[in-house]
C-alpha cells in the first residue's frame, strides 16, 4: 500500500490520528484519535448524529476523510496509511485481514447465495478454490456460529433475522480477520435473540484474538461486549476509558445523560 513505514513493533494494531470530516458545514468527525489493539474490542457510543457511524465508515474505506491518518499494522510487517491507500487495496483489505458486520444483515450476506457459498466466497478472495474445503470451512463455521448443517445450502431469505446475522457473522470470520468493524450488530433483534448472539460475540472474539470497533446506542451491549468506551458527541470523543469503569463512574456531563438514560439514544 501507499505511505508505507518501517514496522514498529511497539506500535497497536491500529492507530486513527487526528481523522476529520465535515459535510458542507457541518463536521461530522473532529479530529478523532485512538488506538487499537489485538484482542481488544473498542465501543463508540452516542446519540444518533454523533459522528459514531461516518467514523466507523471512514475506517472501512466507505467514506473518504477530509484529513488525518489511518495507520494499520499490516500481516507484511508494515505500517500502511489506509487514508492514502487506493480503492482496489482498500478493498482487498476488507476481504482479508478486515471484516465488516453491518446492523442488518442483508447488507453484508449475498441474498442470491447459499449460506455456504456466503462463506466460502469470502476464503476464495485468500485464493482456495477447492470445492471440498470451501465446503468443509463452511460446515464448520455453520457450526460456530450455531446454524444446522443442512441448511448449508438454504438461501440466507430463508433464515430469521438472528440467523442472518449469524450467518454475516461467520462470512465475516472465516478468513481470520485482525480486526472487525460492526455497526449496531444486534439492533432489530428481539431481546432473546440479542442476548445469544452477545454470547456468541464474546466467545468468538475471544476465541480468535480478533480487535472489533463495535458502534452503538445501547449501553447494555457496550457493557457486554467492549473493553474500552469512546463517548462521542457531535463529532467529538467527549470521553474514554475502560467500559465498566466508565459506565459506572462517568466523569463527563453528556456521559452523564447517556449512562442515566435522560438522552434519547
Amino acid at each position: 500500500m501507499t505511505g508505507e513505514i518501517m514496522f514498529d513493533a511497539t506500535l497497536p494494531l491500529l492507530s486513527v490520528e487526528e481523522v476529520h470530516k465535515s459535510f458542507g458545514r457541518q463536521p461530522a468527525c473532529r479530529d478523532i484519535s485512538f488506538d487499537l489493539w489485538p484482542g481488544e474490542v473498542l465501543g463508540i457510543v452516542g446519540e444518533s448524529g454523533s459522528g459514531k457511524s461516518t467514523l466507523l465508515n471512514i475506517l472501512a474505506g466507505r467514506i473518504q476523510a477530509d484529513a488525518g491518518r489511518v495507520l494499520y499494522r499490516t500481516q507484511a510487517e508494515t505500517i500502511a496509511d489506509l487514508l492514502t491507500a487506493s480503492e482496489a487495496q482498500r478493498r482487498q483489505l476488507m476481504r482479508t485481514e478486515w471484516g465488516f458486520v453491518q446492523q442488518h444483515a442483508r447488507d453484508g450476506l449475498r441474498m442470491a447465495f447459499s449460506a455456504g457459498a456466503n462463506i466460502g466466497e469470502r476464503m476464495m478472495a485468500l485464493g482456495h478454490k477447492h470445492y471440498g474445503e470451501l465446503r468443509g470451512a463452511a460446515l464448520e463455521w455453520l457450526a460456530a456460529v450455531e446454524i444446522a448443517a443442512e441448511r448449508i445450502d438454504d438461501l440466507p431469505r430463508n433464515f430469521s433475522g438472528g440467523m442472518q446475522q449469524r450467518l454475516q457473522i461467520a462470512r465475516n470470520l472465516v478468513t481470520r480477520p485482525r480486526i472487525v468493524l460492526m455497526d449496531e450488530p444486534t439492533g432489530g433483534l428481539d431481546v432473546s435473540v440479542q442476548a445469544r448472539l452477545l454470547d456468541l460475540l464474546r466467545r468468538l472474539v475471544q476465541e480468535h484474538n480478533v480487535a472489533v470497533i463495535v458502534v452503538t446506542h445501547d449501553l447494555g451491549v457496550a457493557r457486554l461486549l467492549a473493553h474500552r468506551l469512546m463517548v462521542m458527541r457531535r463529532g467529538e470523543v467527549v470521553e474514554t476509558g475502560l467500559t465498566d469503569q466508565l459506565l459506572d463512574d462517568p466523569q463527563h456531563a453528556y456521559t452523564q445523560l447517556l449512562v442515566s438514560s435522560v438522552l434519547n439514544v
